[in-house]
């Protein structure tokens, strides 16, 4: 598990449309993470959430808002 697969994995959500409703479509969580690791990514959803955190913390220091939680974060459903 690799919290730089985390990074990947929420940028690639952020960019790529149509990855992101094919992820969002699986409704179990455990299932959307194979699915995720199916696709390269070997992160957990706990990495993602504490990248989500740490992003979301820069973002709010540096004046840009609550960044990525509220872009993406329901997105990535994690």
């Amino acid at each position: 598990m690799s919290v730089d697969q985390a990074k990947a994995f929420i940028e690639k959500m952020k960019s790529d449309v149509a990855f992101r409703e094919r992820l969002m479509a699986i409704k179990d969580l455990n299932a959307r993470m194979a699915a995720a690791n199916g696709e390269g990514f070997a992160c957990s959803a706990d990495e993602i959430k504490r990248v989500q955190g740490e992003l979301s913390f820069v973002e709010r220091r540096i004046g840009r808002g609550a960044g990525i939680r509220e872009e993406a974060g329901d997105n990535i459903g994690i």
